[in-house]
């Protein structure tokens, strides 16, 4: 492992005291951001993961210990908590099934069980701000956290709850959702809950408190709030973050829309995120969301310098953004809770492997060279759209946000490269040999499951030949008819894809050699 960095957000930390950390939810956003921080402050860290390859590409994954289990197999569980001090709680389902709660119930208590059993010090869990009301009077969302708290506290290992509501930083699920209703809707008429008060908290705050209760000097058995000390309403963030961002005024209108499903609906069609998160999100806002007290001052002092206010965290989330690709952003946690299976199909799958291919495959040459027509496919989707019929596309994305999915509106992570689990609309990146393939695995409603996959060769007189195949598992006989429904979009969407691709490598060749002395104006960030 390498020597200890400086604290990528230059926050203030208490050193690790060469205590071992284990990081549940790695992968997610809150834990992809905090596992660099506790190597800058000296700790051992390990990460676990059910699927370990997803963390390969993440700059700190050689400087971590890794651990690939299932919390709900508690044998998993005990072996990755072994020699472990503190164990960091991060994971959430995301209601990513109809029974999450009793899911979360089980891991909380399968966690506790293994962590006294492994002689774990120390369990620090980042729950979720509500009012204090009965379980039974909750949002199933903040129920299910309140009872995993529950769970934590009263079992042997003491569990220190960190209570936090709306989280602002560059890629957060909170943040993307202010961003995108605050620069998409000058006039934002929006459900009741609009009205009611928050307490946010940025997210390098989030980190410094989490950091700190990795190395405090005794166990502690508590349940605390943490925020930046500002109340305020969700319609006043959004005015807000406008005026941070320089955007013209922005008026909200909080209607009477007390419907979740309608209100979870409205944020799925307006912003990228998609209806299955959308829906417990507006369930969390439908109640206030503020700390009564401070006491996790008496714990861990208040980071040098204060708390971060809102308008400051908006300005470094925004600033952030506009410096280039997110490491780490929500979807991540919807990539963490809906990985795929290892033992799920896949395209490479040969045809009697017991399940029905479906396919659409086009092939095609054109004079630029591989190295163009990669330059091309690697920008594909996101701003610079799929080099056909942009209108279907369109209308295909907003079919995809009324049934729940991501549609069009998540863009690209990355404009200039693609990387394994990178999103790409509402494709995301499933494997990338440089230069010659690439696949997208499909996270659209489909009725079944789908891959697009793009694959180069070089000709014998310096062109390229592109093979392009559109690759479905329906599942019965909803999937056979989305199918056959479909292909007549696919007829008129693939083969101009696959001319235009190769006409927009060609054209970018040229240009490159008509005016070769002209230095091509970099937009990546600079490093």
């Amino acid at each position: 492992m390498s020597a200890n960095p400086a604290s990528p957000l230059d926050l203030h930390l208490r050193s690790g005291k060469g205590r071992r950390v284990l990081v549940t939810g790695a992968s997610g956003y809150v834990g992809g951001r905090l596992i660099p921080e506790l190597v800058a402050a000296g700790f051992t860290v390990r990460t676990l993961a059910r699927n370990v390859s997803h963390l390969e590409n993440r700059p700190w994954f050689n400087d971590v210990e890794t651990a690939q289990a299932d919390l709900q197999n508690p044998d998993d569980t005990e072996s990755a908590f072994k020699d472990v001090h503190t164990v960091l709680y991060l994971v959430h389902s995301m209601a990513s099934s109809k029974d999450f709660e009793k899911q979360e119930t089980e891991i909380a208590r399968h966690v506790a069980h293994s962590a006294a059993a492994a002689g774990v010090q120390q369990i620090v869990y980042l729950s979720g701000l509500h009012p204090k009301k009965p379980l039974t009077e909750l949002s199933a969302h903040m129920r299910s956290r309140e009872r995993v708290a529950q769970i934590l506290l009263a079992g042997p290992v003491p569990a220190l709850v960190l209570k936090a509501a709306v989280i602002i930083g560059s890629g957060s699920v909170s943040f993307e959702m202010i961003r995108h209703l605050a620069e998409r809707l000058p006039l934002m008429p929006g459900p009741s809950w609009l009205k009611n008060t928050i307490e946010p908290i940025a997210i390098r705050d989030v980190l410094y408190y989490l950091a700190h209760a990795c190395a405090l000097d005794q166990p502690v058995n508590a349940s605390l709030g943490i925020g930046s000390g500002s109340v305020q309403s969700f319609a006043s963030m959004l005015e807000q973050y406008a005026q941070v961002a320089g955007l013209s005024r922005r008026k909200v209108l909080a209607l009477p829309i007390p419907a979740q499903r309608l209100s979870g609906f409205w944020i799925g069609m307006v912003t990228p995120i998609p209806r299955g998160i959308a829906m417990p999100l507006a369930a969390s806002m439908a109640e206030d969301a503020v700390t009564h007290e401070h006491e996790i001052a008496n714990l861990i002092p208040d980071p040098p310098g204060g708390l971060t206010t809102y308008r400051e965290a908006c300005q470094r989330a925004i600033t952030r953004q506009k410096l280039g690709p997110l490491d780490v952003t929500w979807d991540d946690d919807v990539l963490a809770v809906q990985s795929r299976n290892p033992a799920d199909p896949l395209p490479s799958d040969p045809e009697w492997a017991g399940h029905t291919v479906l396919t659409d495959e086009r092939e095609r040459e054109g004079n630029a060279t591989p190295g163009a027509v990669w330059q091309v496919i690697e920008t594909i989707g996101g701003p610079r759209g799929w080099y056909s019929a942009p209108i279907l596309w369109k209308i295909r994305g907003l079919m995809d946000q009324a049934l729940g999915g991501y549609g069009l509106a998540r863009g690209r992570k990355d404009e200039h490269q693609l990387r394994v689990n990178d999103h790409v609309d509402w494709w995301r990146v499933e494997s990338v040999e440089p230069e010659h393939i690439v696949t997208l695995r499909a996270e659209m409603r489909a009725g079944g499951r789908a891959w697009l996959q793009f694959r180069i060769e070089p000709l014998d007189d310096g062109g390229t030949r592109l093979y392009q195949r559109a690759v479905f598992f329906p599942n019965g006989l909803i999937g056979r008819s989305y199918w056959r429904v479909i292909q007549p979009f696919h007829a008129l969407i693939f083969p101009t894809m696959a001319k235009n691709i190769l006409e927009a490598a060609q054209t970018q060749q040229v240009h490159e050699l008509i005016e070769p002395s002209i230095p091509r104006k970099s937009t990546r960030p600079s490093p």
